[in-house]
């Protein structure tokens, strides 16, 4: 993992990017404090939460999560928001 200061950044943005590109993450930092990262764009969702887990900034057990079903479908002409405001007059 490559720590660069945003002015650092800057200065040689290219040969930055050129790092990325080659698999190494970059933290760019402002002040010493985190401001952002840049992960390789080749990585999948399961390798990025993985090096997360690793370094500590987050804590997952491993499973995704299931597809959202929506409670209602709304199959009248009228929007619910429109029924609700109906109601409340």
């Amino acid at each position: 993992m490559i720590e660069v200061s945003k002015e650092e950044l800057r200065l040689d943005l290219t040969a930055y990017l050129q790092r990325v590109e080659e698999g190494e993450k970059l933290v760019i930092t402002r002040q010493v404090k985190i401001i952002a990262r840049i992960l390789p764009a080749g990585d999948g969702l399961k390798k990025r939460m993985d090096g997360l887990v690793k370094e500590g900034v987050i804590s997952w057990g491993g499973k995704l999560l299931s597809p959202w079903k929506p409670v209602a479908v709304n199959r009248g002409p009228e929007l619910v928001s429109d029924l609700v405001i109906q109601e409340r007059r």
